[in-house]
């Protein structure tokens, strides 16, 4: 039995988790989108069949007049007001939040009460560290997130943004410890951006049975197709998007998910999510929807049986 084995329902198992074919980035949670905005989305999700909902203690200090933290209180008051703390998995991080920046176990044990206390619940199911800080060692995190585990703050822990030699150490400490182990890796991973994942790091998560939850699964919105020659989107990622238009990957990308899309009659953002799931050691890609209309091409990620023809040509496309 693999760790990404389908569990009845379609979900995946992730630890002792089990979670929905999509996770929902919440980093637009009180930035782009605003509370009443949010819950919206957040109810349309759930109302779909998703119980995975990503977010961090950073987002969104980015923007002017936000401290970080932000999104944790929406979704924090969104569960305190739906009353379902106990029917979905949240997930959070911690190490970039301005005020709690690093990974010392002071920092941690810090941070931890301040996203507990946002969310409005008593336990994290899924706590990220956010960056790596190689100024600490695996041994002082790794204990200092299985304190939290015991305490019944945190269900199970993951890590974002690691190397492949940090990842393979820091599962190696757990292993031989006994403490607390990284049970999923979100990197950085899309038909535009293969080499963030694929390669070592990959072969790393595949080896531990590590499964993978990748950020930026639609390229900042390129691989939704909305983006294309000559056309402009209003949009607060639209220059990260269209610089993919510039490469002959990105175009080449655009008319393989077109081919497939048309083939199916989907959506070219549910063709590439389904492409991405379908990879290996992939447990739920995460996409974020700013309103209920940008839901269902995301949700339907999960009933997109792709051919192998299919999956062939996006690969050979994003190559």
């Amino acid at each position: 039995m693999t760790a990404t084995h389908h569990t009845p329902q379609g979900h995946r198992a992730l630890g002792s988790l089990s979670v929905s074919p999509l996770c929902l980035g919440g980093n637009v949670f009180g930035w782009s989108a605003d509370e009443a905005e949010s819950f919206a989305v957040l109810d349309a999700y759930v109302a779909g069949g998703g119980n995975f909902i990503d977010t961090a203690d950073v987002y969104s200090a980015w923007v002017p007049g936000n401290k970080g933290g932000e999104s944790e209180t929406v979704i924090g008051n969104w569960l305190a007001s739906r009353g379902n703390r106990a029917d979905v998995v949240i997930a959070t991080k911690v190490g970039a939040h301005p005020d709690y920046k690093g990974l010392s176990a002071a920092t941690i044990k810090s941070a931890v009460d301040e996203s507990l206390s946002r969310l409005r619940t008593d336990y994290i199911d899924l706590y990220y560290t956010h960056y790596d800080d190689e100024s600490v060692e695996v041994s002082e995190f790794l204990t200092a997130l299985d304190d939290l585990v015991k305490a019944g703050k945190v269900r199970e822990i993951a890590a974002s943004n690691i190397s492949a030699q940090r990842l393979e150490e820091s599962l190696a400490f757990s292993a031989r410890e006994g403490v607390a182990r990284y049970v999923a890796l979100q990197p950085h991973y899309n038909l535009v951006s293969r080499d963030t994942y694929e390669g070592e790091l990959a072969d790393v998560a595949a080896r531990h049975g590590v499964v993978a939850v990748p950020y930026y699964a639609l390229a900042s919105g390129f691989l939704t197709g909305k983006y294309r020659p000559d056309s402009a989107v209003d949009s607060v990622r639209s220059g990260a998007a269209a610089k993919h238009l510039e490469t002959e990957r990105g175009r080449r990308v655009l008319q393989a998910l077109d081919t497939v899309a048309t083939a199916h009659g989907a959506e070219p953002a549910t063709v590439a999510l389904a492409w991405l799931a379908a990879r290996p050691t992939i447990a739920a890609p995460i996409a974020s929807a700013r309103t209920t209309a940008q839901l269902p091409a995301l949700l339907a990620l999960g009933d997109l049986p792709l051919t192998d023809a299919e999956l062939a040509l996006l690969t050979e496309a994003s190559a």
